[in-house]
């Protein structure tokens, strides 16, 4: 085992809990991961759950340090997680973001931190955000530019629309484009055009386009557009699939449309997997705003790291 000091990196989120052992280098020594989120946890479950996960992180393969370091993001430290962290306001700088991390007093003999969320504190657009702030974080830290610049698209069950000026969060919306495909092809009428079918991740399939196009090119607005798919499967027979596809571009198109307006960048750094960053380019492509692609899950470690990096230097950058 290397002497480089060492980190555990934590993603604690509603459903799942992804932890990572980790060398100040960026290499990932041990990975554990579980469906052990907030919203199967009580606030007294948390710890009980750390000392399991770090039983078997860090056995006998590998030594576990006296005090461990470990840093956390996501909803563990919401309201209703392990200890709420305070949100930083806007504008936020991403390199100053572990100075509003908060220690979590335990049993376990390590020094624990939660990083803070990020708040948009206007009454007339309310907004918040919880573990995006550390994928912002690895992605400045990523391009190498402590004063990264650009708009950034989290694509998710609420998708998430980041200006960052100078490493600082300036502004940021919140559009509920997941959790509304969700409701609607389960719980709406919708689901009796759908059939439980699942959208695919052709972004030229016909159902998919046939969604862009009628939020992009026609804007015909929100509820209109959404019971036109209802129409669509009782006047021309359209397969559940191909309803689930259009469904999936009609939402997509309308979280651009009525996120972007008329100001339009030239081009948005995506932050998603290669299914979703997919359709969103495609979506983008419509508008002719380029998106560069960039994973999603190596910017949280790369975040986290950064952050803790900054709250216990290594011996080498103490040098």
């Amino acid at each position: 085992m290397s002497g480089q000091t060492q980190y555990i990196c934590v993603d604690w989120g509603t459903s799942n809990l992804r932890i990572w052992l980790m060398q100040a280098d960026g290499s990932v020594v041990a990975e554990r991961r579980a469906a052990e989120g907030m919203q199967t946890l009580s606030r007294e479950d948390y710890e009980p759950a750390l000392r399991r996960h770090l039983a078997s992180l860090c056995g006998s393969e590998h030594a576990r340090a006296e005090r461990p370091k470990i840093m956390i993001c996501g909803m563990a430290g919401s309201r209703q997680g392990w200890r709420e962290a305070p949100y930083a306001d806007l504008p936020a700088s991403l390199s100053g973001l572990n100075e509003k991390a908060v220690s979590v007093d335990n049993r376990l003999g390590a020094d624990i931190r939660i990083m803070p969320g990020i708040a948009r504190r206007d009454s007339a657009r309310p907004d918040v955000m919880r573990g995006e702030e550390t994928q912002l974080l690895g992605l400045a830290t990523a391009s190498g530019d402590e004063a990264f610049s650009g708009t950034v698209l989290m694509p998710g069950t609420h998708s998430k629309w980041v200006e960052i000026v100078n490493g600082r969060v300036t502004d940021f919306s919140t559009a509920m484009t997941g959790e509304l495909f969700a409701l609607l092809s389960q719980h709406s009428i919708l689901r009796h055009s759908i059939g439980g079918a699942k959208p695919g991740v052709d972004p030229q399939s016909e159902g998919f386009q046939c969604g862009l196009e009628r939020a992009i090119d026609r804007d015909i607005g929100l509820s209109r557009g959404l019971f036109a798919l209802r129409a669509d499967g009782l006047l021309f027979d359209i397969a559940g699939d191909e309803t689930a596809d259009a469904l999936s571009g009609f939402l997509i198109g309308r979280e651009i449309m009525d996120t972007l307006g008329r100001q339009r960048p030239d081009s948005v750094t995506l932050v998603a997997d290669e299914a979703v960053g997919g359709l969103y380019s495609a979506a983008l492509g419509k508008l002719s705003i380029k998106a560069e692609l960039i994973e999603a899950s190596a910017l949280t470690r790369a975040g986290l790291l950064r952050a803790a990096k900054m709250i216990w230097p290594c011996d080498k950058e103490r040098n």
